[in-house]
């Protein structure tokens, strides 16, 4: 392989399997700027919007197996990596914002969010709402049901009547889908 910098996406991951951490630096180098942008998309917070950045590196470099080159290019699949974790972080504060709100502890994070920051989570719900409408109607309720539902996958198959494996393959091909249509609708950052 001739110098990083001319390497492919793919080469890259290989050599990051290796634990080659010039390839990783070199990935970062890449994809650091879409990456974060999406994450600032979606938790509307620039401090929260770096840590899910880089989780979602220390992701890849802990589990670099999990790219495939055959399924898509790993900006995909690292813009993938960022939404789920963005999901994560917006229940987690959500959670986190109920409970203070039960027990009457004001909330830490309500004051900090401006108009900007509602504006760019009603453009991102929106493309969210546009993309699960272009899904098979059968995986967008289980999608719906396990990860705007919050329920597990098993809830969410006794919830459907439907057997855990099917409700499960329908998330994960639903999931699939919804990140292709939210591709399609340029979510993908600069």
């Amino acid at each position: 392989m001739g110098t990083l910098d001319e390497a492919d996406d793919a080469a890259l991951v290989v050599a990051l399997r290796g634990r080659d951490d010039a390839a990783m630096a070199e990935i970062v180098r890449r994809h650091k700027a879409p990456v974060l942008a999406f994450a600032r998309r979606l938790v509307g917070d620039n401090s929260r919007a770096e840590e899910v950045s880089q989780e979602v590196f220390t992701r890849l470099w802990e589990r670099s197996d999990r790219f495939d080159a055959q399924r898509g290019s790993l900006r995909s699949f690292l813009l993938a990596l960022t939404h789920g974790r963005a999901l994560d972080v917006m229940r987690s504060d959500t959670a986190r914002r109920r409970r203070e709100e039960e027990h009457g502890a004001p909330t830490s994070h309500a004051a900090g969010v401006g108009v900007e920051a509602q504006v760019v989570g009603q453009s991102v719900a929106e493309a969210v709402r546009r993309a699960l409408s272009e899904i098979p109607e059968a995986e967008r309720r289980a999608v719906e049901l396990a990860y705007f539902g919050g329920h597990s996958y098993r809830a969410a198959a006794a919830l459907l009547g439907e057997p855990e494996g099917t409700v499960k393959s329908r998330i994960r091909s639903g999931l699939a889908k919804l990140r292709s249509a939210l591709a399609a609708q340029d979510l993908r950052g600069p």
